[in-house]
């Protein structure tokens, strides 16, 4: 979607409000094509057909005014925006402090400009903003050139002592960065041994123990976030759950949370409910669910948006092991609702829980049909590679209740060829155990009562442990057992 489609389409009522009270302080009375492509837009939403705009727009054919009147369309609405929001975010409104007083320097009018530069520092250091912080000493100190009353030692030092905690901040940012990627590519579905959480733990221990950033509230949330994803990539649910009892006491009680950290609060008990999840105190993991919800509320849904499918994600996995029904009610809901659809993993989220939930309830004709749509979904092609390998093997278990076998020669030999990589990967043992299980007794006909398949599936149910159950959209060793009891 073009750029200045996707601003238009993000604009809330009260930011389409404010631009058109914007726009309307010049030409209040004149036609106006930029309001006009404006409410064009908005009103076609995804359909929108640029051709039949510019034909529209400008009827004799030339293009180059109608690209015009988007580039101006494209700069109101940002000035706009950041009119708007000058003051509602406090990292923002630091920001816009120091532009300020860049915009004074570049005037030479040096007391104003640190004027500003004193009331963006301020507060930066409030915020623990080192990044802004460092941008702000080094104006000071170009200012030092220009105004006898500003001592450039002073910023020197202070900046050379900001760029010791900036430095060691962005260390863990950068490893969490990449811990945070991989969790995210993946689906959780990876690789046991990840030498990159190694050097995250080393990191921690090291910040931990440092002098310079102890007392430091953004080392505090930094050292949560690498905390966290340790153990999520550890699969290590106990010890999340107590860690994160212990740290979002804390952080309450301390009165840490604030408007510019609330995402991170946000996280801690959306973490808070799925660690509860795991370890089955559904209950309370509903209970904390709630909390999530009521905290979304807060200044004036900051997040809210973001925050929304994991609610969701909270509700339907916790009912799917009290009240299947209502979850798959709740995912019925959700399979129209419009501001989740723009969540990248609503596609996968809805109709792979569908055909999972289907698959467990027996109704295997509607589970192929969800998984069906699923794969034919604009989105799947970027679905991560080990999730696709393990959705796969869901299709063929679904194929063999429905007594597909015909299907499943072809459909095999395409796995083994479509996911090489896959069976290769130590990782995933079980999967390649299950196929050569399945091809003996589907393809070969092989008895399931033999002794040498029993020894067999009883070496592979001793396969499974927290990670790979983790791994699983469907309980294998169940599925074989209920099918060592029916033949």
């Amino acid at each position: 979607m073009d750029t200045l489609n996707q601003m238009i389409l993000g604009l809330n009522k009260e930011e389409i409000r404010f631009f058109k009270i914007y726009s309307s302080r010049i030409s209040a009375n004149q036609p106006r094509k930029d309001i006009e492509l404006f409410d064009i837009i908005k009103r076609e939403r995804e359909q929108f057909d640029e051709d039949a705009a510019s034909s529209k727009l400008y009827p004799e054919g030339n293009k180059n005014p109608y690209y015009r009147l988007k580039n101006r369309l494209k700069s109101d609405l940002s000035k706009c925006l950041m009119l708007q929001h000058f003051e509602d975010e406090d990292v923002t409104q630091a920001i816009n402090l120091y532009s300020l007083a860049r915009h004074y320097m570049s005037r030479n009018l040096h007391s104003l400009a640190e004027h500003f530069l004193g009331k963006a520092e301020k507060r930066a250091m409030s915020l623990e903003n080192l990044e802004l912080l460092d941008l702000i000493y080094t104006e000071y100190i170009r200012l030092s050139q220009e105004m006898l009353s500003i001592n450039p030692e002073t910023y020197i030092l202070k900046r050379q002592e900001n760029e010791l905690r900036l430095k060691s901040l962005r260390q863990i940012d950068d490893i969490l960065a990449t811990v945070k990627y991989k969790l995210k590519i993946t689906q959780n579905f990876s690789p046991v041994d990840n030498p990159v959480v190694d050097m995250l733990q080393e990191t921690v221990q090291q910040l931990t123990d440092s002098k310079e950033l102890k007392g430091s509230s953004a080392l505090r949330f930094k050292i949560y976030q690498a905390v966290s994803q340790i153990l999520l990539q550890q699969h290590d649910y106990a010890n999340l759950e107590d860690y994160l009892r212990i740290t979002y006491a804390e952080f309450d009680n301390e009165k840490l949370f604030n408007k510019a950290n609330h995402q991170t609060k946000l996280q801690m008990l959306t973490y808070m409910v799925n660690a509860l999840f795991k370890n089955n105190r559904l209950e309370e993991s509903l209970e904390w669910a709630e909390k999530l919800k009521l905290a979304m509320e807060e200044f004036d849904r900051l997040h809210y948006d973001r925050f929304m499918f994991f609610y969701y994600n909270s509700l339907v996995i916790n009912y799917s092991k009290v009240d299947m029904d209502k979850a798959i009610s709740i995912l019925h809901d959700l399979e129209d609702n419009e501001k989740l659809k723009k969540t990248p993993f609503y596609t996968v989220f809805v109709y792979l829980n569908l055909a999972i939930f289907n698959f467990d309830l027996g109704n295997y004709r509607e589970s192929i049909r969800r998984l069906n749509q699923l794969y034919h979904h604009e989105r799947f092609e970027n679905t991560a590679a080990p999730l696709k390998f393990r959705i796969a093997i869901l299709e063929i278990l679904i194929r063999l209740e429905l007594g597909d076998t015909d299907f499943l020669e072809y459909r095999m030999k395409q796995i083994k060829k479509d996911f090489k990589d896959q069976l290769e990967n130590q990782e995933n043992v079980r999967e390649e155990m299950l196929l050569d299980l399945i091809s003996d007794m589907f393809l070969k006909g092989r008895s399931l009562r033999s002794e040498q398949m029993k020894d067999r599936i009883k070496l592979f149910t001793k396969t499974t442990s927290p990670r790979s159950e983790d791994a699983e959209l469907v309980n294998y060793n169940r599925w074989l057992e209920h099918k060592l009891r029916a033949s």
